[in-house]
């Protein structure tokens, strides 16, 4: 895993706290449920990790393992981001804020996946699926995380700050 796909989903669209994305993540979402699911009917996708409004995350996916997160996608050349990468989703709106608990959990992501794996560089979904996906988008704070990332922490090894 070279790189992380940032996104940012909420079920029904900009309701936060809920189940929906959980259930959608584990195949479980009942499209009867709301008017905005009957349209993701049969729809199988996965992301690595979820982080909520608050920071709180969940983990849906091995990093070891392929999620289902990018689609037809490409960075570099490179096709097929699913296979690479690792999926992160934020709860939120494309083009919408995002909060800094959000910001200061995904950064924390980055440093252990950094530790972990040879990450060379976060990106939104909007970057390696151009004119298909808008996520996170305009709201994305990209020179704040980079901002967050470049602090140095008591404990984190110099090179996991440095990679993510």
């Amino acid at each position: 895993m070279t790189l992380v796909v940032v996104h940012s989903i909420s079920l029904p669209p900009g309701q936060y706290g809920g189940d929906g994305v959980e259930r959608l993540f584990t195949n479980r979402l009942d499209p009867d449920a709301h008017p905005y699911y009957e349209a993701l009917r049969g729809l199988r996708v996965s992301a690595h990790f979820f982080v909520r409004r608050d920071g709180r995350t969940l983990q849906f996916v091995s990093c070891d393992q392929r999620a289902w997160h990018a689609g037809v996608s490409a960075w570099h050349g490179r096709e097929n981001c699913n296979d690479w990468s690792i999926g992160i989703e934020l709860e939120g709106l494309e083009g919408g804020d995002f909060e800094p608990a959000q910001y200061r959990q995904l950064a924390v992501l980055l440093r252990a996946l950094a530790g972990r794996y040879p990450i060379v560089e976060a990106v939104g979904h909007e970057h390696v699926a151009p004119g298909r996906k808008a996520d996170p988008g305009p709201g994305f704070d990209w020179a704040g995380l980079r901002r967050i990332l470049h602090r140095r922490r008591p404990g984190l090894p110099a090179a996991a700050a440095s990679r993510a």
